[in-house]
C-alpha cells in the first residue's frame, strides 16, 4: 500500500496484517491521515474512490463529494455590492465555501458494502496517533506556515494548530488530543452522529457563525448550512468510467468528478496515435494536445449528473475521440484555449474549429491519494481532500478537524446573459466538479494498476502521464511516478516541472509549446502521486513519490526481494 505518510501507511499494514482487507485498511489509513495530514484530509471533507471487488471481479465507484446547502444559488458567491464574484481568498476562508462534509458517510458505505471491520476497530490507530502525536516535518511545518497569517484570526485553528502561538517547528512533536477524543465519541456513536446528531448540529453552527477572533480585521462570511442539509447528504455509489487502452481496461470516477471522464476522453484520443517510446517528445506532443481537448469538453459538459445533463457515453465514445484526434497536428500545437467539441453522436472525421471557449476555474491543489491491495486480490484508489491546504481555514471548536472549502470547486461568477450555460455553476444540493482521478487498470479482468494524486485541476494531466510514461514509454512504475511531469488545461501556456522544461523544452517549443515553470504550491511541483502495481499473481510493487510533497510511504506486509 503507499500514502503520503508513514504513519498512515503502517495503520493500513497493520489491518492487513490482522486479517482485514484492502478497503478496511484504506479507511484505517485515510483517518491517520485526517491526524498526520489535517491539512488536505480530515472528516470535514470529502473525496472519491474506486474498488475493485476480487470476489465479484467488478469495479466500483465511491462519491463522497461535498454537496451544497440547500439554500444556495448560482449567484452566493457574488458580492451584490459589486456584481462580481467574491474575491477567491474571500471565498475561500468563509463559511460560505463550505460543502456538507462526504467523507464518513463513504466510509460507512464502503465498510457496509465492501468491508470486514468496524469502523470501531479502523479508528484505533488514528487515535493512537492523535493521542501519542507525531513527528512535525518540513512539508507540515510549510504547510501551516503558509496558513499561519488567516489560522491566527480564527480561535479554536489557532490553538489547535499554532501551539504556543508559533508555527510547530520541524522536529517537535504535534498532538491533536481533541481529534482523538471526537474520534472515540465517532467510534462509539456512528456516523449518524455527524448526519443526524450533536456533531452535526457543532459543525451547522460553526459554519453559519465561523469563530472569528473579535480583533481581526478578516471579513469571514457565514454559510448556508443548516442541520437538514447534513441530514439529506448520501454518499453514492455509481457505475466507474471505462475506456480501452492499448489492450487493458482503465476505469475511474464518474462525475461529479471530470477525473474518470476526463483521462478516458485523452486516452481514447491518444489510442489514435502510435506512440513510440524512442520519441517521447512526438509522444508528450500527442499528450499535451489531447489534455487541451479533453479540458475544453470537461469544462463545457462536465457537472454534477444530478443537477445536469453530462454527455458522459458520448464524452467516451471512440468516434468524439476520433473526431477530436483530427484536429491533431503532429508538428504544430493548436492556440489554446482551444473551444470544446461536439459531443452528439454524429462524427465526421474532421470538424473546424468553433469559437466558445471557457476559462480554467481554479481548483486547490491540495489533496492526498492513496492506494491499499489485499491478498484476496481486492484493490482501492482513494482520493480525498478539505480543498485548500487547510481548507476554509475554519476548525470545528473543540473537534479537531477543520472543515473544507469544496464549494469554491464551483464556477462562482454566473455567465453574461447570451453566454453557454456552465454545467458547473453552485446550486441547492449540487457537487461542485472535481478533478481526482482514483484510477484502475486492469488486464483481462484482473488488476494491474492503481494509482491517483492530489493537485486540484492537475490531477488528470498527472494521472494520464504516469499512464503515458508507464504504458507507452515503457518506463516501469517508480520511473513513471519520479519522472518530470507538465500540465496541459487548455490554456495558453504549459506548465512544467523545472526538470521537465530542462529535458523536453526546446523541442516542444520548436513545435509550438509555451512551456512556463508551474507557480505551485508546494514548490512549482505538480501532484504528489501513489500506486501500486501488481507484477504478477501474490506480487504487489507499491510505490511513492521519492521528493514532491517531502516524499511518500509505500509498505507492504510481506516484502520480496
Amino acid at each position: 500500500m503507499s500514502t503520503v505518510d508513514p504513519d498512515a501507511s503502517r495503520a493500513a499494514v497493520e489491518v492487513l496484517r490482522h486479517g482485514g482487507n484492502a478497503m478496511d485498511a484504506a479507511i484505517a489509513a485515510g483517518a491517520t491521515l485526517g491526524v498526520t495530514e489535517p491539512y488536505v484530509s480530515a472528516i470535514g471533507g470529502g473525496g472519491y474512490l474506486t474498488y475493485y471487488d476480487a470476489r465479484s471481479r467488478r469495479v466500483y465507484a465511491l462519491d463522497g463529494r461535498e454537496f451544497a446547502p440547500k439554500a444556495t444559488r448560482p449567484d452566493s458567491f457574488v458580492d451584490p455590492a459589486t456584481g462580481r464574484a467574491l474575491p477567491f481568498d474571500e471565498a475561500v476562508t468563509s463559511g460560505l465555501g463550505v460543502g456538507v462534509p462526504g467523507t464518513l458517510a463513504q466510509w460507512d458505505l464502503a465498510l457496509r458494502r465492501f468491508g470486514t471491520r468496524d469502523l470501531r476497530t479502523l479508528l484505533r490507530p488514528a487515535i493512537r496517533v492523535a493521542e501519542r502525536g507525531f513527528t512535525v516535518d518540513q512539508e507540515f511545518h510549510d504547510q501551516t506556515a503558509l496558513n499561519e497569517a488567516r489560522f491566527r484570526d480564527i480561535v479554536p485553528t489557532r490553538e489547535l494548530f499554532l501551539p504556543g502561538g508559533r508555527v510547530p517547528a520541524v522536529g517537535s512533536t504535534f498532538r491533536n488530543p481533541d481529534l482523538a477524543r471526537t474520534y472515540r465519541e465517532l467510534a462509539r456513536r456512528g456516523p449518524d452522529w455527524l448526519y443526524k446528531g450533536g456533531l452535526g448540529a457543532e459543525v451547522a453552527r460553526t459554519v453559519t457563525a465561523p469563530p472569528v477572533d473579535p480583533a481581526a480585521t478578516r471579513k469571514v462570511r457565514p454559510g448556508l448550512m443548516t442541520t437538514g442539509d447534513l441530514a439529506a447528504y448520501r454518499a453514492l455509489s455509481k457505475q466507474p468510467t471505462h475506456v480501452p487502452y492499448r489492450g487493458l481496461d482503465v476505469y475511474g470516477e464518474p462525475p461529479s468528478s471530470s477525473g474518470g471522464s476526463t483521462v478516458g476522453e485523452a486516452l481514447n484520443i491518444l489510442g489514435n496515435f502510435r506512440l513510440d517510446a524512442r520519441d517521447p517528445v512526438t509522444a508528450l506532443h500527442y499528450y499535451l494536445e489531447a489534455s487541451k481537448l479533453a479540458y475544453a469538453d470537461r469544462g463545457a459538459y462536465v457537472g454534477d449528473p444530478a443537477k445536469v445533463s453530462v454527455p458522459l457515453e458520448e464524452l467516451l465514445s471512440s468516434g468524439f475521440a476520433r473526431e477530436r484526434a483530427c484536429l491533431i497536428k503532429p508538428g504544430q500545437a493548436a492556440v489554446a484555449p482551444v473551444p470544446p467539441g461536439s459531443p452528439d453522436g454524429r462524427y465526421a472525421p474532421c470538424v473546424p474549429p468553433g469559437t466558445q471557449t471557457r476559462a480554467l476555474a481554479f481548483e486547490g491543489p491540495q489533496t492526498t491519494h492513496l492506494v491499499v491491495a489485499d491478498k484476496w486480490g481486492n484493490v482501492v484508489a482513494y482520493t480525498v481532500s478539505i480543498e485548500q491546504f487547510g481548507g476554509s481555514g475554519i476548525t470545528v471548536p473543540g473537534r479537531g478537524f477543520l472543515l473544507n472549502n469544496e464549494l469554491t470547486d464551483f464556477t462562482l461568477q454566473p455567465p453574461a446573459p447570451g453566454a453557454p450555460a456552465d454545467p458547473n455553476l453552485a446550486g441547492p444540493h449540487k457537487r461542485p466538479r472535481s478533478s481526482m482521478a482514483p484510477t484502475l487498470v486492469l488486464k483481462d479482468g484482473r488488476p494491474r494498476l492503481a494509482l491517483g494524486t492530489p493537485g486540484g485541476s492537475t490531477i488528470i494531466t498527472t494521472v494520464l502521464q504516469i499512464l503515458l510514461d508507464r504504458i507507452d514509454l515503457g518506463l516501469d512504475l517508480p520511473a513513471a511516478l519520479a519522472a518530470p511531469r507538465a500540465t496541459q488545461r487548455n490554456t495558453p501556456q504549459v506548465f512544467a516541472e523545472p526538470a521537465f522544461i530542462e529535458r523536453y523544452g526546446r523541442e516542444l517549443a520548436a513545435r509550438g509549446h509555451r512551456l512556463e515553470p508551474f507557480p505551485g504550491p508546494p514548490r512549482g511541483v505538480i501532484g504528489a502521486a501513489t500506486a501500486l502495481e501488481v507484477l504478477r499473481p501474490g506480487l504487489v510493487q507499491a510505490v511513492a513519490e521519492p521528493v514532491r510533497r517531502g516524499g511518500g510511504s509505500a509498505l507492504v506486509v510481506t516484502p520480496a526481494r
